[in-house]
């Protein structure tokens, strides 16, 4: 155990002792005095090349190959060799172990910085948040990842790298309509399917081919044979789950290409909740990092010097510019998280009256960290900001609510200002803003006309006039329809049913798949 008034490092040079003694004073901290509960922690240290490699691949190792991740890699390569964007400083694995990996180009500050923010921040909220215990598997996501990867290579080498490359793309393009949101669903057990792959084909083409025999072929069959109750059942609609609609049911789809979508389907749900806690998960890593980073240096175990470096790289971090600033894109979700985390720490030990009154389960409550673990574990950022951001906060941070409908001529006007409605108003708006259940489209698989011609029907439900951009949809329409081999309507309909618009898209002829 490192002695208090020992330096972990002198300057900005580090090795891998240097390293391990970071970790062992980092978890010293985390775990003795903030609490934090973490899955064992593994680092890794990588050139900024093989950073810019695990950017084009989303972060994870052993990703099976995709010409996407080489375009991506192409274009951040040349921006980061142009200056035009920087590398982050680390990027973190949710899985058991939890694996960081850190840029051997940083300083001793930064790796430490890193350490206390990836492998004990964000490993914390991996391992305890509720989405993540729900929807994830960080013990058998490696080696689900290691058994994608040697899986699509050998599709490739038996059915050709074009077949797969095209049942790929169109995969990655429903990738985002290829998740179970609701609670309920069988928890992701990666480990399990993997041992399954080879077993479960025999079974469910079997119930595949008995529901496709029910279609008429002559005239002993009416069309009152399958009823549209019968039929919805059978195929288990509605269905939110287009790829698992597809890997179920599509009628020209081979074994593989099944097990392909399956792939990309868990994936995607892999990474489900990481879109509904950036904001949190950011903020909870920045928070453990600066609680520890100071701890250190009141123990003198970095220096003054150092200390100043990480404050410089901090304040970067949470740096929020102002809505008619240029850099201005949004809310920085490392400075939102930070700045909440900070303020319920405010609550919970210096409440004001407006707090008590606001916040009366946990202003003056006095065990910081008790509080914020157990918001931690229990919310997504929609929720959180819904029921955490304070009228303090707002007011610091000059929130306030534009409405602009172009329907109406009287042009933007405010809408809520720092008022008790407003403060509610506020933050109701600002919470929907993380909803996923109001930003992504709510699209799901209707019917399927077995009687006629195969084709498959879906429906999108649009919320405040936001329709689907025509372009992308159609693109995204033909790769559904490839996949399915009959034409693929889509019906747009507002909250009382009236149809906006409906897209109609036939299959191309793909290459023959064996």
């Amino acid at each position: 155990m490192t002695m208090t008034g020992e330096r972990l490092f002198e300057g900005a040079d580090w090795d891998f002792r240097t390293l391990q003694r970071v970790h062992d004073a980092c978890e010293e901290i985390a775990k003795s005095e903030l609490g934090l509960d973490v899955y064992p922690n593994q680092i890794e240290v990588i050139t900024s090349e093989q950073m810019l490699d695990a950017y084009s691949s989303v972060g994870m190792p052993l990703f099976y190959k995709h010409w996407s991740f080489g375009k991506h890699f192409a274009f951040q390569e040349a921006s980061y060799r142009k200056g035009y964007m920087g590398l982050a400083y680390e990027i973190v694995i949710n899985s058991s172990p939890c694996i960081s990996y850190l840029m051997e180009e940083n300083t001793a500050t930064m790796q430490t910085l890193v350490i206390a923010h990836a492998a004990f921040g964000h490993n914390h909220f991996f391992k305890n948040n509720y989405l993540f215990r729900q929807w994830t598997d960080a013990d058998g996501i490696l080696d689900y990842l290691e058994f994608a990867k040697g899986y699509i290579s050998h599709c490739e080498d038996r059915h050709g790298r074009q077949a797969v490359e095209h049942t790929l793309d169109a995969a990655h393009a429903l990738m985002s309509h290829g998740i179970d949101r609701y609670p309920g669903k069988k928890k992701l057990d990666l480990r399990t399917e993997e041992k399954r792959a080879g077993e479960r084909r025999a079974h469910e083409e079997s119930a595949f081919n008995d529901l496709w025999r029910t279609v008429p072929t002559g005239p002993a069959k009416t069309r009152a044979a399958l009823t549209a109750e019968r039929r919805r059942i059978l195929l288990g609609l509605p269905q939110e789950n287009i790829l698992y609609f597809l890997e179920k049911t599509a009628p020209r789809l081979q074994p593989w290409q099944r097990e392909v979508l399956r792939i990309v389907r868990h994936i995607a749900q892999y990474f489900y909740p990481q879109s509904q806690t950036k904001v949190m998960n950011e903020g909870t890593a920045t928070y453990t990092h600066y609680r520890i980073m100071n701890r250190l240096h009141e123990q003198d175990r970095i220096s003054d010097g150092n200390f100043l470096e990480f404050l410089q790289s901090h304040t970067n971090v949470v740096f929020q510019p102002e809505f008619d600033d240029p850099r201005f894109s949004g809310f920085n979700p490392y400075a939102l998280g930070f700045a909440m985390m900070q303020d319920i720490e405010r609550i919970v030990t210096e409440p004001e009256d407006e707090d008590r009154e606001w916040f009366p389960d946990i202003a003056g409550r006095g065990d910081v960290m008790g509080v914020l673990r157990e918001v931690w574990a229990n919310y997504r950022d929609e929720s959180f900001i819904g029921q955490f951001l304070s009228p303090r906060l707002m007011r610091r941070l000059r929130l306030f609510h534009l409405h602009d409908d172009p329907a109406e001529t009287a042009g933007i006007r405010v809408d809520a200002i720092h008022d008790e409605r407003g403060y509610r108003r506020v933050r109701r708006e600002l919470a929907r803003q993380y909803d996923v259940g109001f930003i992504d489209p709510n699209i799901e698989v209707v019917d399927v006309d077995l009687e006629g011609d195969r084709r498959l029907m879906l429906r999108h439900t649009v919320v405040k006039g936001s329709q689907l951009v025509e372009t992308d949809a159609r693109r995204v329409l033909q790769h559904l329809a490839d996949l399915w081999s009959y034409d693929v309507v889509l019906t747009e309909v507002d909250t009382s049913d009236k149809v906006l618009k409906e897209y109609v898209v036939s299959p191309r002829i793909l290459p023959a798949v064996a």
